[in-house]
């Protein structure tokens, strides 16, 4: 991989992280419309790392918040002073991300009667290989189909709330979340995690609307708990770069110029995607992972004819 294509890599992973059009669905467009065909998992994960970086900047204040309301829980936590009820909005937030977080673990689940295969395993194979990318045209269509959905389950909330006469500065919603919420937020996390072309982002943003969330709150939320699951997968596949011999001398520079690149353009795309939020300009993204899915499925459907990328001529790969 040379600095040209870190770079383009960098600024599609740096918009498209926090925009909900799926990273890792433009990652694998970006890959096989120039041609790379090694996965490296290692190069992708670390571009995460760059975009996490821009939410940790664009979310300082809420990040320090939330640091000191968890040293807060653990101290009512020891001391048996810890009530439910009592629960402070920091508190609360702080206790449902980690709710929220427990569905990761499926991730590391074998899948029965796959030899041992795990779901996090199915997202390595599909975005590494070719002759796998309609997959991503079709994931691409889900979040568009999501987002179309949360659009029309946030004008719901909106309008029961106009009914019963509600203004919030915060827009409808409730501005809370619950166990069940969390639940269904962190199940949408690791589906997402598996289908490269399913927007994190957007799929968690379309059911925490659906769960009658303000669209702000939802939000928030979906970014800040992005943080500990893109740390752990850092984590994690870097040490099993480390071990295979995949962090060498030659790809450091690219590495390196690729998180600077995903975290400069990361920081803009989440300023952006707030207003477009704030001013009801969903129906844009849904329109657009509508269009591209469907161009990637066409694509797909001719190379799988011909079993050639048309834009490299390599023989397509299903390993």
């Amino acid at each position: 991989m040379d600095i040209l294509q870190a770079i383009i890599q960098g600024i599609v992973q740096g918009l498209t992280e926090f925009l909900p059009v799926s990273s890792s669905g433009h990652l694998a467009i970006s890959q096989h419309v120039l041609g790379v065909t090694d996965n490296n998992l290692f190069f992708n994960v670390m571009l995460h790392v760059g975009t996490l970086v821009a939410v940790c900047v664009v979310y300082y204040k809420l990040i320090g918040r939330l640091i000191m309301a968890f040293l807060r829980l653990i101290k009512t936590v020891v001391t048996g002073r810890f009530k439910w009820r009592e629960m402070d909005e920091d508190t609360n937030l702080v206790v449902m991300l980690i709710i929220g977080l427990i569905p990761l673990f499926l991730l590391f689940v074998p899948i029965p009667f796959s030899g041992g295969l795990k779901p996090k395993d199915l997202a390595d194979i599909w975005s590494g290989n070719s002759g796998y990318f309609i997959i991503v045209g079709i994931s691409l269509l889900i979040t568009s189909l999501l987002l179309t959905i949360g659009i029309f389950a946030n004008k719901q909330t909106g309008n029961r709330y106009k009914q019963r006469g509600v203004t919030k500065r915060t827009g409808a919603g409730r501005n809370r979340f619950n166990v069940i919420d969390a639940v269904s937020v962190g199940i949408a996390q690791v589906v997402a995690a598996v289908f490269p072309g399913l927007s994190r982002s957007g799929s968690t943003l379309a059911v925490g609307e659906m769960r009658g969330l303000s669209k702000q709150t939802a939000l928030d939320y979906t970014f800040v708990l992005g943080i500990p699951s893109i740390l752990a997968a850092a984590l994690l596949e870097g040490k099993d770069a480390l071990e295979a011999g995949a962090v060498t001398a030659d790809i450091m520079l690219p590495v390196i110029i690729g998180v600077i690149t995903s975290a400069v353009v990361g920081f803009f795309a989440i300023i952006l995607f707030k207003w477009m939020l704030a001013k009801d300009r969903m129906n844009v993204f849904a329109i657009y992972t509508a269009i591209v899915g469907v161009a990637v499925i066409v694509i797909s459907i001719i190379e799988l004819s011909t079993g050639t990328n048309i834009f490299s001529g390599a023989k397509l790969t299903f390993g």
